[in-house]
């Protein structure tokens, strides 16, 4: 288990976390620590307290936010993936009604050459 210090608005913490997760311990405690400057900047000294769980609330809310999109783009992809489906499905449909329509020709071709050779062959031609 990795240990990494880091100051959050002007204290520091030794703070525990996984080997390897070092660097990002220490860009979430930068995050923090510049969200309550910012409030500061914004608010005034209105206690640490206070300034510590505006922030929290703060990247709940853009938590809450993600969280939803990430739930919109879910919807959207199932959507596509439906769309993807049933267009997949019309394509098999297309595929087989022209091949249907090939074969058909095709015995309309046949049975006219085949009559076409009967009559170069000296025999009568059908009527009609």
């Amino acid at each position: 288990m990795a240990h990494v210090s880091v100051t959050i608005n002007g204290r520091q913490y030794r703070m525990a976390c996984d080997d390897g997760q070092e660097h990002h311990l220490a860009r979430l405690a930068h995050d923090l620590d510049q969200r309550i400057t910012r409030l500061r900047t914004n608010f005034g000294e209105i206690g640490d307290m206070r300034l510590t769980v505006m922030a929290a609330l703060l990247i709940a809310d853009e938590l809450s936010e993600s969280t939803q999109r990430v739930r919109q783009f879910e919807d959207e992809l199932t959507g596509l993936q439906e769309a993807r489906r049933v267009t997949g499905e019309r394509s098999q449909a297309t595929t087989a009604a022209i091949a249907a329509a090939l074969d058909s020709a095709a015995e309309r071709i046949e049975r006219v050459t085949r009559v076409l050779n009967q009559g170069a062959d000296g025999h009568e031609l059908p009527a009609g």
